[in-house]
């Protein structure tokens, strides 16, 4: 299962999909324009051209968005983990909870699961790449891969240990498919030995694969 970092031996320079730099070879992104990309353009361009909106609201937006990263989900987790009440309002309503921590999520319907020591969370999309990108940010490259949409629903118990997650047989995984009209977030399980760690500290060990259920959170 593809990982956002290997290390990876420099001198095999030479490996099938491999770049001279150790990395996985990627294609220049200079190839022909895709039909939905030509339509994405003069959709754009015909938005400008009848005044609906312009260039500068358009390149905001474009930044708003790519502002938008993991750290942000981390800030919700750990207020949950510090505050019953605000954890039981997300888990009843996630996008409702992370618009109060002051979040533009838009309409996006945001269900957040709780990881326990009986019931561990994945969350997928077998269908393409559905992820709560107004709160986490883009997905990771992985995430959207046609391995890790089949073998997350068909096999998660080995896809979590490609990923160094052993869970033990007594507890349940559940695994969530991700649709355009609703997304997931893992709460995962709160560290032990972080009784005296403030909510910045408590964020600060939120990964966004344990907001997958890829993993857990860092340790203190």
């Amino acid at each position: 299962m593809p990982h956002d970092h290997h290390d990876h031996d420099h001198d095999h320079f030479h490996h099938e999909g491999m770049s001279p730099f150790g990395h996985p070879y990627r294609a220049d992104n200079d190839g022909p324009l895709t039909y939905w990309q030509r339509m994405e353009i003069a959709v754009r361009e015909l938005l400008v051209e009848k005044g609906l909106l312009t260039p500068a609201e358009i390149a905001a937006q474009i930044e708003a968005m790519d502002a938008r990263s993991p750290a942000n989900g981390a800030a919700v987790v750990a207020r949950a983990w510090v505050d019953p009440d605000f954890k039981a309002r997300l888990l009843a309503n996630a996008s409702a909870a992370s618009r109060e921590m002051g979040f533009n999520i838009g309409p996006l319907h945001l269900i957040a699961v709780e990881n326990t020591a009986q019931t561990h969370n994945l969350i997928v999309c077998t269908l393409c790449s559905c992820y709560p990108r107004n709160l986490l940010g883009l997905p990771p490259d992985w995430y959207k891969t046609r391995e890790y949409r089949s073998r997350a629903v068909r096999e998660p118990r080995a896809v979590l240990r490609e990923f160094g997650l052993d869970l033990p047989d007594d507890v349940t995984v559940r695994v969530h498919d991700s649709t355009a009209d609703m997304r997931y977030i893992v709460l995962p399980a709160r560290p032990e030995g972080t009784d005296a760690m403030d909510e910045a500290q408590l964020a600060r060990l939120v990964t966004r694969d344990s907001m997958i259920g890829t993993g857990l959170p860092r340790q203190p």
